[in-house]
């Protein structure tokens, strides 16, 4: 299955079915990640993202960093009193944290695809990590890269996107996206001294497939998202790629 530059910009119906598909999976990975035991965790996913409340329902208490700027998106309940602040702050670093201060880090929502230095947003996560925690992100795919190069024409790009070792995708309205592969991924992390736990696609199934089979039967929601979860495939496929990383106990 090919992921689809256009189908991530499309509306109507089936824009809005494969919305909500993956909204749903990306709660239940995030879930599935979060530490078993109450923490302190740091959400750097942007204001658009869900990940502080869900984190925060599971027991955590939340740091959300914001760009300047930027209001986060109302929540869809109330949150536990204290649970959740958001600040302010340069996306690009977390220089106001202390070392070691965090159980986890949330980086959602393509924050390393927005953010094209990613490299010291990693050093920076790897920093104010303790040993033993771990980061979850989330960021474009070489395969989504290579969809948007090709559906603008841009062929002498796509040719050199396998060998590249930095992939920057521009959109028509200007912005720019870092796509990345499983190697390059790993890289990422592994030069900031984090252990890659595990790489895998956010979702296998195509923003198609989805629409079909819900539009045939809506009732195969649930069915179709525990699918998708127990599915397993290379970075080959997906429009993002979902990350899992690890300070050693050992590390500095």
């Amino acid at each position: 299955m090919q992921a689809s530059a256009s189908a991530v910009q499309d509306t109507g119906p089936a824009a809005e079915r494969y919305s909500r598909f993956y909204a749903a999976v990306a709660r239940a990975q995030l879930t599935a990640w979060l530490p078993g035991q109450p923490g302190f965790l740091v959400d750097m996913s942007g204001p658009a993202a869900r990940a502080a409340e869900v984190a925060c329902c599971a027991g955590h208490t939340v740091l959300r960093v914001i760009g300047a700027g930027e209001r986060p998106r109302a929540a869809a309940q109330r949150q536990p009193a204290g649970r959740l602040r958001t600040v302010a702050a340069d996306a690009s670093g977390l220089e106001f944290l202390a070392d070691g201060c965090a159980d986890g880090v949330i980086a959602e929502d393509r924050t390393l695809s927005r953010q094209l230095a990613a490299e010291t947003v990693v050093g920076e996560i790897a920093r104010v990590l303790r040993p033993g925690g771990s980061v979850l992100a989330c960021v474009d795919s070489l395969t989504f890269g290579m969809a948007v190069l090709a559906e603008q024409h841009h062929w002498p790009h796509l040719v050199d996107v396998p060998n590249a070792d930095v992939v920057l995708v521009p959109w028509p309205d200007g912005t720019i996206t870092r796509c990345y592969g499983s190697e390059q991924l790993l890289e990422l992390f592994t030069g900031s001294g984090l252990e890659v736990s595990w790489i895998r696609p956010r979702t296998v199934f195509s923003p198609k497939t989805v629409s079909y089979l819900l539009a045939r039967n809506p009732g195969s929601f649930r069915s179709l998202v525990a699918a998708e979860l127990s599915a397993r495939s290379d970075d080959s496929i997906g429009a993002q790629l979902i990350v899992s990383a690890r300070r050693g106990r050992g590390g500095s």
